[in-house]
């Protein structure tokens, strides 16, 4: 397989930024890359500086001595060409246009202006990512565009029309313990499109998780044969923006393109066999599972650990995201009676804990039960916090242990945490908060995935769970 376009562009061994200053946007493109630890050389380009963050400024690309890889240009639209022919004569291989102003103004001009832009840009076998974007996060290779992106590495790519859409999923993701192989920001998509980035993830051996967040699609037949193509082989999320009559508008003055029917997206997207989503959350959620859990492929689902209304809500909620919490297996019952269970014939599923008679040891046996049983597809298991006790009682090594189904089970295991302390004073409440926050990480630790609430969970399954059913055998 030749190796792609993309892939030739983003392993720079020397960066300039256009545009660079000690402050602004311009400057921000250069701290995120020391923040991160670019090993490469970084040249700040700005004809008003000697010095960019303690290194020397050039006035023009041209002017740097040694050859340059990769251009962030942050300089005015104005200015373009003059910096397009300097990248031409040192042989750039790739430019990221935050500069903005382009077709996207509506503008005839502008929109010219961008075509020459590209017509330059090709003469010369310069690439170009943009314009009116954000650009590259690549974590391994120590490239970012905003500081406080993480530094992991993972196995999710992310390809986006809106760099700020790109730095809430990356943020959003990161809290909850999903990394990333590479994200890119494309904004106008004048030369690079949302079919590159497709086909670039779907034959990325680093990424196993393929997220998009499209607000158009310049060639909507291309676009549908590398999505149907990325899904047969690889999970792929889609969320769409521009999908009432006010989005269209803002997605024309936002990256000039064109938004198309919402039914025509949707009906795309499913036919292709990927992953269609509705805002960023369940973006998120879904990515979530797909990061940390097996394929989820059946919609039993077994739900343990909630208490009384907490379980008839769950229940609820599952059904109605379109799993199936069957009947506990009689098995199951049989076994719990044969341990001596008192609550053999009063549990099931979903299984309240709350009547275990403050015998802790036998939600976790149930657990361990359901989590083994062939009748079920996933487990849901809600998890705990201390509830009232104070630090000098609780045990948390001990309360983890309950919840350790480390080679317990291959099934797909869904964590629900959501605990929160009521009426505890100042000092017991900050005690609770660290004893939260050790929780969740535990969680991440074992490789769990995490949700607030039994309701986001399950939908969340259950678009995964549509997937692998769609997903050629």
């Amino acid at each position: 397989m030749s190796v792609h376009p993309i892939e030739e562009i983003i392993h720079p061994r020397t960066i300039a930024v256009a545009g660079a200053s000690d402050s602004g946007r311009g400057g921000g493109f250069v701290s995120p890359l020391l923040e991160l630890g670019f090993k490469g050389a970084i040249y700040p380009v700005n004809p008003k500086y000697d010095t960019v963050s303690g290194f020397k400024a050039y006035a023009r690309i041209r002017d740097i001595p040694g050859p340059v890889d990769y251009v962030i240009s942050s300089i005015p639209a104005t200015h373009i060409l003059e910096l397009i022919d300097d990248c031409v004569e040192k042989k750039v291989k790739g430019v990221h246009l935050f500069t903005a102003r382009f077709s996207e103004t509506g503008r005839k001009d502008a929109a010219e202006l961008e075509r020459e832009v590209l017509r330059r840009a090709r003469a010369g076998n310069v690439r170009l990512i943009g314009p009116n974007c954000m650009g590259l996060y690549y974590p391994e290779e120590r490239i970012a565009f905003n500081e406080g992106m993480p530094r992991e590495t993972g196995t999710v790519g992310l390809a986006s029309q809106s760099g700020q859409v790109v730095g809430e999923i990356v943020g959003f993701a990161g809290q909850r313990g999903v990394r990333f192989s590479k994200a890119f920001s494309y904004g106008n998509a004048l030369d690079f499109n949302e079919c590159d980035y497709l086909e670039y993830f779907t034959q990325d051996p680093k990424t196993d998780v393929i997220l998009m967040y499209i607000e158009g699609a310049r060639d909507g037949q291309r676009f549908a044969k590398a999505l149907k193509e990325a899904a047969a082989v690889k999970p792929v999320v889609i969320l769409k923006g521009g999908r009432g009559s006010a989005g269209t508008r803002a997605t024309a003055s936002h990256t000039a393109s064109l938004a198309g029917s919402l039914k025509i997206w949707e009906s795309t997207v499913r036919q292709a066999g990927a992953i269609y989503v509705t805002d960023i959350e369940e973006l998120v959620d879904v990515a979530v599972s797909l990061n940390f859990a097996p394929p989820i492929t059946g919609r039993n689902a077994a739900v343990a650990g909630g208490s009384g209304g907490s379980s008839v809500q769950a229940a609820d909620q599952c059904e109605e995201a379109g799993l199936r919490v069957i009947p506990l297996p009689q098995d199951i019952r049989d076994e719990l009676k044969a341990q001596g269970s008192p609550i053999w014939d009063w549990i099931g599923n979903p299984a309240d804990f709350s009547i275990a008679m403050g015998d802790e040891t036998i939600g976790t046996v149930l657990m361990r039960m359901m989590a083994q049983h062939p009748a079920f597809d996933l487990l849901i298991m809600f998890v705990h916090g201390p509830w009232r006790r104070t630090g000098r009682e609780f045990d948390l090594d001990k309360h983890m242990e309950s919840y350790n189904l480390s080679g317990v089970t291959r099934k797909p295991v869904i964590a629900v945490y959501a605990d929160r302390p009521r009426s505890l004073d100042e000092k017991e409440a900050a005690w609770y908060q660290n004893i939260s926050n050790q929780i969740e990480e535990r969680l991440l630790a074992a490789g769990l995935p995490v949700y607030p609430n039994v309701g986001r969970a399950a939908r969340a399954a259950s678009r995964i769970v549509g997937y692998y059913e769609r997903r050629p055998q």
